[in-house]
């Protein structure tokens, strides 16, 4: 890094001597409180990493994450740094930290630093992603009516203000005959010569139906064959409710772009979220907010050019951040690496059976959510006879189990069981359900 780089800034305006002794004091700090490695023994040791109330059975774990030990100790740490020396701390920690977290969720992706972006949010990222993307005269969007509200209205803007038509479809006819095979059929006969992105979520969660995106982009790159490179339908995923529940590398997942926020299932900080992309596809992107990486940067300060630089970087926006929660995101990942990708998905999916077997023997329950786990995650849909799903959650938060409604026009009871959760809670909400016709 050259002498106009971000260390030669520190030095000159007289940061050196606060930074080294703030290292000095960070190191005793960090050797005091440094966070036990991650490892699994069993559930109920995991369950303990969560300051969660022990009288409620947490069913919506998925909308916020608790934070388990490892990440809510690295905040900490970050944290008492920067009230210490904020900027001090900031530079020494800034361009290494984001490093680590990088190499984290590729490791965990199976993808390459350099292919992803870091956000906020799964809105933030895709509403960088659908507002920058570059689209020619006459080349469309196809997405679906099944979306969350986050992508249907960054389609919307980027209409409204570009004029790009974006067509969208129905997957299936009904959720009680839905098929993966439906779905794909559907998908590939919206897709004409105009079609130039596709946006779709994998997990709905006005529903709990999972699409299956395997067999979607097999379909897209059929139809690619017959395409130029410069007209290639680009796959773009909403992987929120699929990242920290689904055990997937994004290369056999096959999608161009996956977009998420890390501090639901994945129980990463509040406030963090990332955009992968297949290195070939992030060339459509263009960055609206300026980035604050030190390459870029220190680019800019030499008046060079910062076009040559990997477009996630780019894409990554800048400004001041709540810098110990992003710093923090690399113990998410690896609290769940140290469990094990597959453990994740086979738990999640054995509570989540036991819930959906349990609601569709119920004759006051209607089942939305598929019951084949090729078809769901780790969200569940239902509706009591006789009771607005409203008062269905405000029943069951009396006796202690906590679920949600789905925001959408159509409003359902919505419990999604995760890694938190053990059988026995999980029956003791079937427990209160069924006594819910009789109160």
């Amino acid at each position: 890094m050259s002498d106009i780089g971000r260390r030669g800034f520190l030095v000159r305006t007289g940061l050196a001597l606060s930074a080294a002794t703030l290292a000095e004091a960070c190191s005793r700090t960090l050797a005091s409180q440094q966070a036990p490695q991650n490892t699994f023994t069993n559930w109920e040791n995991l369950r303990a990493q969560f300051p969660l109330s022990p009288r409620l059975i947490h069913l919506a774990a998925f909308f916020l994450a608790s934070h388990p030990t490892p990440v809510r100790e690295a905040i900490e740490r970050h944290r008492a740094g920067l009230d210490a020396d904020p900027i001090g701390y900031w530079f020494e920690h800034e361009e290494k930290q984001e490093a680590k977290v990088l190499q984290a969720a590729a490791d965990y992706l199976g993808a390459g630093p350099t292919d992803i972006a870091l956000t906020d949010s799964t809105t933030m990222g895709l509403g960088l992603l659908y507002g920058g993307l570059h689209l020619r005269s006459g080349e469309e969007i196809l997405t679906t009516t099944h979306d969350h509200y986050s992508t249907e209205t960054s389609l919307r803007l980027r209409a409204e203000r570009t004029g790009t038509v974006v067509k969208q479809i129905s997957l299936y006819r009904s959720l009680k005959t839905v098929s993966r095979d439906e779905m794909v059929d559907s998908l590939q006969k919206a897709i004409t010569p105009a079609t130039r992105i596709v946006a779709v979520t994998w997990v709905h969660s006005s529903t709990g139906l999972k699409l299956p995106i395997h067999e979607m982009a097999l379909a897209i790159e059929a139809s690619n064959r017959s395409r130029d490179e410069q007209d290639r339908v680009i796959f773009c995923v909403d992987g929120l409710h699929g990242l920290g529940v689904e055990d997937f590398s994004v290369s056999e997942l096959g999608c161009d772009f996956l977009v998420a926020g890390t501090h639901k299932w994945m129980f990463g900080p509040r406030g963090t979220g990332l955009v992968w992309g297949h290195p070939k596809a992030w060339p459509i992107t263009q960055a609206i907010i300026p980035t604050f990486n030190a390459q870029a940067y220190d680019l800019w300060m030499e008046n060079k050019s910062s076009k040559d630089l990997p477009q996630s970087v780019h894409m990554t926006p800048g400004g001041f951040h709540s810098f110990e929660h992003r710093w923090a995101l690399d113990e998410a990942f690896q609290f769940h690496q140290a469990i094990g990708k597959s453990k994740v998905t086979q738990r999640i999916y054995e509570l989540n059976q036991q819930l959906k077997q349990g609601l569709a023997a119920m004759r006051h329950v209607t089942l939305h959510t598929p019951v084949s786990q090729d078809l769901s995650a780790g969200i569940v849909c239902f509706d009591v006879a006789g009771m607005p799903p409203r008062q269905v959650v405000e029943k069951l938060r009396e006796r202690g189990i906590v679920g949600s409604v789905t925001p959408y026009a159509t409003k359902y009871v919505r419990l999604a069981p995760s890694l938190i959760n053990s059988p026995k809670e999980i029956e003791t909400t079937l427990e209160g359900i069924r006594n819910l016709c009789a109160s």
